[in-house]
């Protein structure tokens, strides 16, 4: 928790920081944005996605409001719709192959809903789609992300 000098504090700089003995309150939720930021920090680590220079953003859908984009040889697929699930999602991949999931914010670790099954692999079919040569097809929960990596 982070309160920043403010009028509502008296512009006080008591709470100005970060205070990390919050993950280990059992009566707060702290711990499962931990969780997700050590599997960040972590996936990072393995795939050095910050500094990678290959990016392309595949899909930006404002209706449904799905977004999906290529960066440091991962597909990021995330679905901001607050009520609409989507089952075999197109999402358009430069790469033709196995993908499986590398991270997905619906986990319960994040204490989400598990609606994602992390072993199922998804397979590319060889057919353009939105200007990439290949496409996979995805569940997309409402409002979460989904990292794929390529086998």
């Amino acid at each position: 928790w982070l309160d920043f000098p403010r009028e509502g504090n008296g512009s006080s700089f008591h709470y100005a920081r970060r205070q990390f003995s919050l993950v280990h309150d059992e009566n707060l939720r702290y711990k499962y944005l931990y969780r997700f930021d050590r599997a960040m920090v972590h996936l990072e680590r393995q795939h050095h996605w910050l500094s990678a220079h290959d990016q392309w953003v595949t899909l930006k859908h404002n209706d449904d409001k799905v977004l999906a984009f290529e960066r440091g040889g991962l597909v990021w697929i995330f679905n901001f719709h607050p009520t609409n699930s989507y089952t075999d999602y197109r999402v358009g991949v430069a790469w033709a192959g196995k993908y499986n999931v590398a991270l997905c914010t619906d986990d319960a670790e994040f204490l989400g809903h598990s609606r994602i099954d992390a072993s199922v692999d998804h397979f590319s079919t060889p057919m353009e789609w939105n200007a990439r040569p290949n496409y996979i097809q995805v569940y997309l929960p409402a409002r979460t992300a989904v990292v794929l990596k390529h086998d």
